[in-house]
């Protein structure tokens, strides 16, 4: 494969492909032939591979058999992930998964040992972690320009109305879960990402306005190793549309805001030493995004593409570094549900999300 044009191909045409599409049709993307893609609904695979010049499938066992991709995307519904997942790995292809990867901990990990054994990229589509403001915030870290760091917040107010869940799978237990792990699990990966190991949580939960099995709002309290306080605030309650996406850096030297819509705008950056480059990183950093997906989908699939066609492997965010992702979101939902706080050590588990109807 060393340097040839790597062909993908897609499972899912629905919501999340049409932006994509955007990323592949963009100059931001290639190296790449699409040569397949597949969906159970005929009409949304058929128009996607129409636009690619690629063949359409009607199931995945067929697209796996005759694309002759290398590398799978995985855009189904979250409660999917898992076993489109597998079934990739299994027919020998590199897989790129949108978060989540999976719905429970202990079946990411069960991908990553097959990924593993057979030698495959598995990768997870935690695109904030390439954002120029957060690769930014995340260097500052690394160098301790904050010192003894107090508080790290994330908020997240973000507009879903009901159609949204009428859909069938989003806002289900089985399928989804609510806000934070469909829309804020993005920001709570860069949080966990940025800020190291954590302790213990405390959350709580409601459905302020719309209607669905699991949360349309939630705050939490973090513990981080490293001895800070975190907070998390997430709602898609907010009206008319997205408002922000902002995650926020206090310490004993300094203080960072990134927000935006899409953590893409560094708003606050401010240091007791102050060095040159801070000056101009307001302006060098921050991003015009059309919405809260962003813009970072599209050097997150360059990234892929150009690995792979490397002959190599190690994928730009893998899923089993995101395992402290999934791992975090089930210590959130076990909180709800046991009323207090859990520690991450125990490896909590939600007795609601991901699990499959009897």
């Amino acid at each position: 494969m060393k340097n040839e044009i790597l062909k993908i191909a897609i499972i899912g045409a629905g919501r999340v492909a049409q932006h994509y599409k955007k990323m592949f049709d963009s100059s931001a993307v290639s190296g790449f032939e699409m040569v397949g893609v597949c969906d159970i609904d005929h009409e949304a695979s058929s128009l996607l591979a129409t636009h690619w010049g690629c063949e359409s499938f009607d199931n995945i066992p067929s697209l796996l058999d005759k694309s002759g991709a290398a590398l799978v995307l995985v855009l189904t519904p979250s409660g999917m992930h898992f076993e489109h997942v597998k079934q990739a790995l299994e027919a020998n292809c590199h897989v790129l998964v949108e978060k989540p990867a999976t719905m429970v901990p202990s079946d990411a990990r069960t991908l990553v040992e097959l990924a593993n054994e057979n030698q495959l990229m598995l990768g997870v589509a935690f695109q904030n972690r390439l954002n120029p403001a957060i690769q930014c915030l995340s260097k500052a870290v690394a160098q301790d320009r904050f010192g003894q760091i107090t508080t790290a917040t994330i908020r997240l107010r973000w507009c879903r109305y009901q159609d949204y869940y009428n859909d069938g799978w989003h806002g289900t237990w089985e399928n989804d879960g609510g806000v934070i792990n469909q829309q804020a699990i993005h920001h709570v990966d860069a949080l966990s990402w940025l800020m190291g190991p954590i302790d213990s949580v405390c959350a709580t939960i409601e459905n302020r306005i719309n209607n669905l099995e699991a949360e349309d709002t939630m705050v939490a309290i973090l513990r981080f190793k490293n001895g800070a306080l975190g907070t998390i605030e997430a709602t898609t309650a907010a009206r008319p549309r997205d408002f922000e996406a902002s995650l926020s850096v206090v310490g004993e030297k300094g203080v960072a805001v990134i927000g935006g819509v899409g953590l893409n705008i560094v708003e606050t950056w401010e240091f007791v030493n102050p060095i040159s480059e801070d000056s101009v990183a307001k302006a060098t950093h921050s991003r015009d995004v059309p919405n809260g997906y962003g813009l970072s989908h599209g050097p997150l699939l360059q990234a892929t593409i150009d690995t792979l066609r490397r002959g190599e492997i190690s994928a730009p965010v893998s899923v089993e570094d995101s395992v402290t992702t999934n791992e975090l979101i089930h210590a959130l939902y076990r909180s709800v549900e046991i009323g207090g706080w859990v520690e991450l050590k125990n490896k909590p588990t939600s007795c609601k999300l991901g699990k499959r109807s009897q």
